[in-house]
């Protein structure tokens, strides 16, 4: 049976108060990712970029299926550490970018497992069937003040802290991999995508407009319903079908385009 592959299609806007964009994205057929930098306008763009380009680097040698995957996971699961040196690297070249980061989560498929990358507050969900399942969690104060049951999830809304993160890629060598795997099934659809879109939209919304047949069409309707409702922050979207059709991509999107 023929290799699975990732069926993407994928955009990534300003939004409506932002001036530049400072999200990033990777689409190939095996390692999709998204990447939200932060710490000011050149800086975040320059983050998420690294983040990016770094594993867009790294993407023969990790859909290479002639290698096992315990180290598949091992290298997928390093290449945060790489990233997290190279952005240490600029700051000391750039001190005054001191400070800048970025989110990254990425899916990786190889053989019958889907395994996903995940650092800060971007987002992975995933489509099967009728059932949309969030598999990536939030690092943030608010999160963690929901799993200790501090909060209740109508407080969490409006938290003053909603958008403080507990884990970036800063150059800082803190951050803690985490990586989890799933078994890759045909036909189930796969979102990444900056909270641009998680952050203005709700669980609900995003199935219905998911839900949409045509990838490119449920692109469009989920990004102009951030719009509707302002769009404060930079929006990017991709939007996976898992399949044995074979694909070529090779694309970046954002500041790393």
């Amino acid at each position: 049976m023929p290799a699975l592959n990732f069926d993407t299609s994928a955009r990534s806007a300003l939004g409506l108060v932002r001036s530049g964009n400072e999200d990033s994205a990777l689409v190939t057929a095996r390692l999709i990712a998204v990447a939200d930098g932060m710490g000011g306008h050149a800086a975040g763009e320059i983050a998420s970029t690294i983040a990016i380009k770094t594993l867009h680097s790294m993407a023969a040698m990790l859909t290479d299926s002639t290698i096992d995957s315990d180290s598949i996971e091992d290298l997928l699961l390093n290449s945060l550490h790489t990233i997290d040196s190279n952005i240490s690297d600029y700051v000391q070249e750039e001190p005054q970018l001191r400070g800048m980061g970025t989110t990254l989560t990425a899916l990786l498929i190889h053989g019958n497992d889907i395994a996903l990358l995940h650092v800060g507050d971007s987002r992975c969900y995933r489509l099967r069937a009728n059932t949309l399942e969030q598999l990536s969690n939030d690092h943030t104060v608010v999160q963690g003040l929901l799993d200790q049951g501090a909060i209740s999830a109508v407080e969490a809304l409006e938290h003053p802290q909603r958008s403080v993160l507990t884990q970036a890629l800063m150059g800082d060598g803190s951050v803690v991999p985490v990586l989890q795997v799933y078994e890759a099934k045909e036909g189930d659809r796969y979102l990444l995508c900056s909270d641009g879109l998680s952050g203005v939209l709700n669980e609900k919304e995003i199935k219905t407009l998911l839900k949409t047949g045509d990838k490119d069409a449920a692109i469009k309707s989920l990004i102009d319903a951030t719009y509707i409702n302002g769009a404060p922050d930079n929006v990017t979207v991709l939007i996976a079908d898992v399949t044995h059709d074979d694909v070529s991509a090779n694309l970046l999107l954002g500041a790393a385009q």
